[in-house]
């Protein structure tokens, strides 16, 4: 009689985060590229079609790395960040801190990488602190008026519902308390490794070289 071990390492979905205004922008441009090179191509007399095409395989690939590729990727084991041109992936256990200043990043091992898909806006935060300060504010007040139910009504939804936060700080918090709670796993042990992504360079080196050769000899 055979019998199976349950595993003590449950299996949990990856956590994704990701710049939803960056990915419409993304798919704007991408959208306006390929309306402005397909004209090019389609219209153009001489060198203007293989100009068109050159720029698109220069752009594209520029615009998906900046825009539309850019993740975080946590899971119970590991965080997987995807730059613009890297991929970082670096178990829990090699994590030093995830914080967020002017902008998001991650240290490990000695070295910072940028979350390129966590934007930070000074401006939201500093809304969020202001409507916490304000909040605080009615805290403090309302216990003095005891026999106003308006007051304390006041005080009941300012305790019930949660202090805004912005995104960026919300998420790094997230990564953060996944980091200090699972470095202790066997899963998330391990070393940082990067890896380029040569198939957004490629072309995009390519495109930028053809570019400049068909220039050179218009």
């Amino acid at each position: 009689m055979s019998s199976q071990q349950p595993s003590d390492e449950p299996v949990y979905a990856d956590r994704v985060y990701r710049s939803s205004m960056g990915f419409v922008s993304g798919v704007l441009l991408l959208a306006l590229t390929v309306w402005l090179c397909g004209d090019a191509v389609l219209r153009g007399t001489g060198n203007t079609p293989w100009i068109g095409l050159a720029v698109a395989l220069c752009v594209v690939p520029l615009i998906i790395a900046f825009t539309i590729r850019p993740a975080v990727f946590a899971n119970a084991d590991r965080m997987r960040v995807r730059n613009p041109f890297r991929i970082i992936e670096l178990p829990w256990a090699a994590v030093d801190a995830v914080r967020a200043g002017y902008s998001a990043e991650v240290l490990a091992e000695g070295s910072k990488y940028q979350l390129w898909s966590v934007p930070v806006s000074l401006r939201e935060r500093k809304k969020a602190n202001r409507q916490q300060m304000r909040r605080k504010a009615i805290d403090r007040r309302d216990p003095g008026s005891a026999g106003d139910p308006t007051a304390r009504g006041r005080a009941s939804a300012s305790a019930a519902s949660e202090p805004m936060r912005a995104d960026a700080d919300r998420i790094v918090d997230e990564l953060q308390g996944l980091a200090e709670s699972n470095a202790a796993r066997p899963g998330a042990q391990g070393s940082v490794r990067v890896r380029w992504s040569y198939e957004i360079i490629a072309p995009a080196l390519i495109g930028a070289l053809l570019l400049i050769v068909l220039i050179a000899t218009r």
